[in-house]
């Protein structure tokens, strides 16, 4: 019976410990279902499989034509049934007809057609950098309220204890009394933190959900220990922008016009078509035909079109190349400056942590021990905790805004 009980203990506690792994998410996995299930990455991949279809299909020939008709048939309808009659000229014809495209021309379109999906691919990726950009927003600014709650929970116990002091050395004329309301009121301010911390945790909650599509109530675990990742200056950080995907999108893009082009210049060349006949004749032999046929688009009043399509892609090409150039130039602006408020953020954050944060928690101590022993004040005492919870929670907005910057310092690399 005991083991019985030990197995069935065993087994629940094995469940117990699935359901929280399955309730945790680390940033990776958000940023995973992201990529796998919202509706504008999908929108892409329908996109892809769309121009991919064309793409295949753009080397088909239109199919053949196939008519029939009466001909020569005289008003006088009895003359057909004349079978000797020299001017009985009627018969049934029939005749199919095939075009047969210039393959230079089928393969300029199917060039064309299958760089369109790889601009969307380009745009795909890019979509995923800017969405995960903003779950990592999300994710770091739900962490950082986080941990201001527990300063928040820290400090309400500290001053709860200094409160039940203050009120303890009252009856001994050792407090003064609007001190302690003082403290009651800022007792009660701790509340209202909280639950303007409640609702941003909240709000970030619902917006990693919609973007993991998911309903918006779902609750889940974070990551607690989350540090930053210190990037320096690279010489690489802005040498290889051009990699970045949304000005790969612009190169493809270029290169797509190029390819249009070309299908404008190709354009001259001449089609070919075959056509067969049969007529079946009512008063004499019966009579066949083939012909051949060829288009011939390099006439005036055909060719100024072409070439007047692409004089019209070479300036759009022009156009893109520019806005490339000045896509580049921006992102290395914005990688330079997103790196040089790194460097002065981290400066900050050091000094709150190794300088700041000890001098006001020695601050705090010192006055604590001298009202203990009744030399201090106790409006004092409440100052340096107040002071201390501030230094707190401004190292904790220091985080985040170092937790940012490095998020949009990956958007601008691309940064996975």
């Amino acid at each position: 019976m005991k083991k019985i009980v030990l197995i069935i203990g065993f087994i629940l506690l094995l469940l117990n410990i699935q359901a929280q792994d399955s309730s945790y998410l680390s940033l990776q996995k958000i940023l995973q279902q992201v990529e796998t299930n919202y509706p504008a990455i999908l929108q892409y991949q329908q996109n892809i499989q769309s121009w991919q279809s064309k793409a295949d299909g753009s080397k088909a020939w239109m199919p053949p034509t196939f008519s029939t008709g009466i001909m020569r048939f005289p008003y006088n309808l009895s003359m057909v049934n004349e079978k000797d009659n020299p001017m009985n000229q009627a018969g049934i014809v029939f005749s199919v007809e095939q075009m047969i495209p210039n393959q230079s021309k089928l393969n300029a379109k199917r060039d064309y057609i299958s760089s369109l999906a790889e601009i969307e691919k380009s745009k795909s990726n890019w979509t995923k950098n800017e969405l995960n950009r903003e779950a990592k927003i999300l994710y770091f600014n739900r962490f950082v309220n986080e941990q201001k709650q527990k300063i928040i929970s820290e400090s309400e116990e500290v001053l709860n204890l200094l409160l039940a002091t203050a009120e303890a050395k009252f009856s001994s004329n050792q407090t003064q009394l609007q001190t302690i309301y003082k403290a009651k009121a800022r007792l009660a301010e701790l509340k209202n933190m909280q639950y303007m911390l409640l609702g941003t945790i909240a709000e970030s909650n619902i917006g990693l959900n919609i973007l993991m599509v998911r309903d918006v109530n779902t609750t889940f675990e974070i990551d607690t220990l989350i540090e930053p990742q210190r990037y320096t200056y690279s010489i690489t950080d802005t040498g290889n922008i051009s990699n970045r995907s949304d000005i790969t999108a612009m190169s493809k893009y270029i290169h797509s016009m190029q390819l249009e082009q070309q299908v404008m210049k190709i354009g001259t060349r001449p089609d070919f078509g075959v056509r067969a006949e049969h007529a079946q004749m009512f008063g004499m032999p019966s009579q066949w035909s083939a012909m051949g046929m060829m288009t011939i688009p390099i006439v005036p009043w055909s060719s100024k079109m072409y070439s007047s399509e692409v004089k019209s892609i070479g300036f759009q090409i022009q156009a893109m190349e520019l806005e490339k150039q000045k896509m580049e130039l921006m992102a290395k602006r914005m990688i330079s400056e997103k790196l040089t408020m790194l460097n002065y953020e981290y400066m900050q954050y050091e000094n709150y942590k190794n300088e700041i944060i000890p001098a006001f928690e020695n601050n705090l101590q010192a006055n604590m021990l001298a009202y203990k022993e009744n030399t201090g004040d106790f409006f004092v005492l409440l100052d340096a905790w107040e002071m201390l919870l501030m230094k707190k929670m401004e190292v904790y907005d220091k985080l985040f805004n170092i937790l940012k910057l490095e998020a949009e310092y990956e958007y601008e690399k691309e940064i996975k």
